[in-house]
C-alpha cells in the first residue's frame, strides 16, 4: 500500500496479493494410539463424514469405536511412515512446492488438512497475513461428495467467521471428467503398466467407498466415479486388460457402495485370475488407503485366494502428469486474477 495517504504511526499493511491453498483430508500428527485418536475423533466428528445424529451417533463413538480403533489404525499408519512423516501430507506439501515453482511470484501456495494439522482456518489465517486479499482454495478431490468437497467448504466457512478482514474467495470445482485429468491419469497409469514386470490381466480401479445412501441421497460421487473410470479405460487404450471399477474401505454395517476392492480382489484370484494391477484414480496422493489397505492388505487377499503377481500403481503425487494436470486446472480458476 502506498505510504502517501497514510498518518505517520499507521502499522504497515500488505495487501493485494493472492493465495492458492491446497487441501486433502487429513492425517494423524503420528502414527501412535493417542495420535490416531485424536484424529479419528475430529475426523468421525464432521457431521458430513457420519450422517447419524449426534445423539446417537457420539456414544457410539466415545464409548467403543476411540477405544478399539486407535491401536488398529496406528499399526496400519506405522506400517507407511516415512522419515518426511505421514505419505499423504509429505505428498501434499510437495505438491505446493512444485506449484509454487511454477505458479512464480505472483500467487502464494500453501496446504492444509481438513482433519489434523495444518488446520484449514491456519492456513487461510497465513495466508491474509502475507497479503492475499483473494484466495482459491483447491481440494483436491477429483469426484464431488459431501463428505469431502463439501466438508472443506464448511471448515473454511467457519474460519471466515472468526474474521473480520475476510478474503475473496474461488473453489477449485471437481474435476473427474476434465481432459487434463483424464490425460494425466493415461499418460501416468500407461507409463507404470508398462514399466511392469509381468502383464496384468485385470486392472481395478479403486475408488474410496461412500455408503449407499448417499447415492439415494443425491451425491454426485458414484456416477462421478463411474464416469472417470470410463473415460480412463478409454484413453489407455488397452483392449487385452479387463478393467473393473470398485470401491474400498468399508466402515461399520450399513451397505457401501459397490462392488467392494477386497470381495472382486478374492473374487478375481479364485476364478483363475493370476496377475492383477490396481489403481486409485480418485486419491490425488498415496495414503494409508492406498499404501497399506491395497498395497499390504490387498495383496495378501489376492495372493491367498489364488493369484500369483500383483501390482499397486502409484498416484498421480507430484510426478510431472499430475503437476502438469494441477497447474493447468488452477491456472484455469485463477483467470482474471493473475
Amino acid at each position: 500500500m502506498s505510504g502517501h495517504n497514510l498518518p505517520s504511526d499507521h502499522p504497515p499493511v500488505k495487501t493485494g496479493g493472492i493465495g492458492v491453498l491446497l487441501v486433502n483430508l487429513g492425517t494423524p500428527d503420528a502414527p501412535t494410539p493417542v495420535a490416531v485418536k485424536r484424529y479419528l475423533k475430529q475426523f468421525l466428528s464432521d457431521p458430513r463424514v457420519v450422517e447419524i445424529p449426534p445423539l446417537v451417533w457420539q456414544p457410539i463413538l466415545r464409548g467403543i469405536i476411540l477405544n478399539t480403533r486407535p491401536k488398529k489404525s496406528a499399526h496400519a499408519y506405522s506400517q507407511v511412515w516415512t522419515e518426511k512423516g505421514s505419505p499423504l501430507a509429505a505428498i501434499t506439501a510437495e505438491q505446493a512446492e512444485a506449484l509454487q515453482a511454477r505458479l512464480g511470484d505472483a500467487v502464494s501456495v500453501r496446504w492444509a488438512m481438513r482433519y489434523g494439522n495444518p488446520a484449514i482456518a491456519q492456513e487461510l489465517g497465513a495466508l491474509m497475513e502475507a497479503g492475499c486479499i483473494r484466495i482459491l482454495v483447491a481440494p483436491l478431490y477429483p469426484q464431488y461428495s459431501a463428505a469431502t468437497n463439501a466438508s472443506v467448504s464448511d471448515a473454511v466457512g467457519d474460519a471466515l467467521q472468526e474474521m473480520r478482514w475476510q478474503p475473496a474467495l474461488r473453489t477449485l470445482p471437481p474435476y473427474y471428467d476434465d481432459p487434463a485429468y483424464i490425460d494425466a491419469l493415461a499418460q501416468d497409469l500407461g507409463g507404470q503398466l508398462g514399466r511392469l514386470d509381468f502383464t496384468p490381466e485385470v486392472l481395478l480401479l479403486s475408488f474410496h467407498g461412500m455408503p449407499e445412501r448417499t447415492l439415494h441421497l443425491g451425491d454426485p460421487y458414484h456416477c462421478q466415479c463411474r464416469k472417470t473410470a470410463r473415460l480412463l479405460a478409454e484413453a489407455l487404450k488397452r483392449p487385452d486388460l479387463k478393467i473393473v471399477t470398485t470401491f474400498q474401505s468399508r466402515f461399520g454395517r450399513a451397505k457401501w457402495l459397490e462392488p467392494a476392492t477386497d470381495t472382486v480382489l478374492a473374487e478375481e484370484a479364485q476364478s483363475g485370475t493370476k496377475n492383477l494391477a490396481i489403481a486409485a484414480p480418485g486419491f490425488s496422493a498415496d495414503c494409508l488407503e492406498t499404501l497399506e489397505e491395497l498395497a499390504i492388505r490387498g495383496r495378501e487377499q489376492f495372493l491367498e485366494s489364488g493369484g500369483e503377481k500383483f501390482a499397486v500403481l502409484s498416484c498421480l503425487n507430484a510426478q510431472e502428469p499430475g503437476m502438469d494436470m494441477l497447474e493447468a486446472l488452477l491456472r484455469r480458476e485463477l483467470a482474471g486474477w493473475i
